[in-house]
């Protein structure tokens, strides 16, 4: 059975730093793009970053732009969404999401909406607060 968990989140400090995984049982996460979202409380669930490294791709909300960056481990098939200098606007839970296909066309020309995805971890609390 496909599923996704995700790690590393916390309560941390304005302008701190967290280290997000996303990783896989089941299958492997070779050539499939990767998402990683976020919900606050009250709000719809929002793209964040995403990631095709089979092309060399990846997409970032202007809200994380140049604080957040996504890579890949092919050799841990983990997938990392480092975030830098968070701000309290940043706080919410934080979901990795594969698509249904490892070749469908998601994350290659856009930051993907969620709807273009099918597998969903279970989430990871990130707040921001001091």
């Amino acid at each position: 059975q496909l599923q996704l968990v995700e790690s590393g989140g916390g309560l941390v400090q304005p302008g701190g730093s967290l280290r997000l995984s996303c990783t896989a049982s089941g299958f492997t996460l070779d050539q499939y793009a990767i998402g990683w979202f976020r919900q606050a409380p009250g709000k719809e669930r929002e793209g964040v970053s995403c990631i095709k490294s089979s092309a060399g791709i990846t997409h970032y909300a202007d809200s994380v732009k140049g604080r957040f960056t996504i890579s890949r481990d092919n050799a841990k098939d983990t997938v990392y969404l480092q975030m830098n200098d968070l701000k309290p606007e940043d706080t919410g839970v934080y979901f990795c999401a594969l698509p249904e296909s490892r070749y469908a066309a998601t994350c290659l020309s856009r930051l993907s909406p969620s709807s273009d995805y099918y597998y969903w971890g279970q989430g990871t609390q990130v707040t921001v607060s001091s």
